[in-house]
């Protein structure tokens, strides 16, 4: 497909032209990324090497730190390096590769937390049945089936945009690629792309938002029958479960819902679902969960002791 089009790389404008907020953004998001991988790494790390953190729970929150991790990855440290750049530009295959990565992970990390309101809603809502259910070998099926599904939607992404015929102005008003503002540059009618967009990835986001919402409210409701303790302990952990799903879903509806219409304050909703959320995940799970901060302290207290044998 890149035979066919006279664009062999893009420029991309990034959140800024002038150079002194170029030095603020390097800085800022050099910050947040660096705070990404080290808050998602050491969750991963604690929730591998931690015996107390074998539930479905800590299963679905290891790979719900991974998506994180790689997809920031997958976007913030070319942005933070072109914030450097007076000129930023990106081959055609670098952005189908940017592409596929940021919406694979992004797509994984929506299925991951729809597995993780199935979770509470097994374990609060049918707890006798919950270790037959989530068994670790049904867990391992559904990251499988989610990995599988996020392949399924970012190959479509790939399709799209290898589909859009790129003949004249190659400068992207974004800070990394993206099918949407890539539609506005290309040489064609894009109503039917703006179709299979909104199709795609507007309702894979507002169908799963909408869904994890109404579990989320069922779940609250069950918490009557609970004892005090029970519905303390259910309510924290859900709490931060809705926090996470109302900060990642409602920028990306904004965004992908109406492909077709661009708002001055599209590149900024972006880096909220983009950088922020990553960031703000192992925060709010580290913050709101006894289980997760006594093991971090426990492997703390580990790597202390093994350095003082040293």
């Amino acid at each position: 497909m890149q035979l066919n089009n006279n664009v062999t790389e893009f420029i991309l404008i990034g959140l800024t032209h002038d150079p002194f907020w170029k030095k603020i953004v390097f800085v800022t998001f050099l910050l947040f990324y660096l705070g990404t991988l080290l808050g998602n790494l050491l969750i991963i790390t604690t929730i591998k090497t931690s015996q107390a953190l074998e539930s479905p729970m800590y299963f679905f929150l290891f790979y719900l730190s991974l998506s994180d991790t790689c997809f920031s990855t997958s976007i913030a440290p070319r942005m933070i390096v072109d914030a450097l750049l007076r000129k930023a530009t990106i081959s055609f295959s670098e952005c189908i590769i940017q592409v596929f990565t940021s919406h694979f992970f992004g797509c994984l990390e929506i299925f991951i937390l729809i597995l993780m309101a199935v979770d509470r809603y097994v374990a609060i809502c049918k707890p006798l049945h919950y270790t037959t259910i989530m068994s670790p070998q049904v867990c391992g099926v559904l990251v499988a089936v989610a990995w599988v599904g996020s392949c399924v939607h970012s190959s479509a992404q790939i399709f799209l945009a290898l589909s859009l015929p790129f003949c004249g102005p190659n400068v992207i008003d974004h800070y990394f690629c993206d099918l949407h503002p890539l539609l506005k540059l290309a040489c064609s009618d894009t109503y039917v792309t703006n179709l299979l967009l909104v199709s795609n990835s507007g309702a894979i986001c507002t169908v799963s938002f909408v869904l994890l919402m109404f579990s989320y409210v069922f779940i609250l409701r069950s918490l009557r029958n609970h004892s005090a303790e029970g519905r303390k302990k259910a309510l924290s952990t859900c709490i931060s479960h809705i926090i996470v799903v109302v900060l990642f879903f409602v920028p990306c509806i904004f965004i992908y819902t109406c492909p077709a219409v661009t708002f001055p304050m599209d590149k900024m909703v972006a880096v909220f679902y983009t950088i922020g959320t990553p960031l703000l995940n192992p925060v709010i799970y580290t913050l709101r969960n006894a289980e997760v901060k006594n093991a971090m302290r426990k492997l703390w207290s580990k790597k202390l002791i093994s350095d003082d044998k040293r």
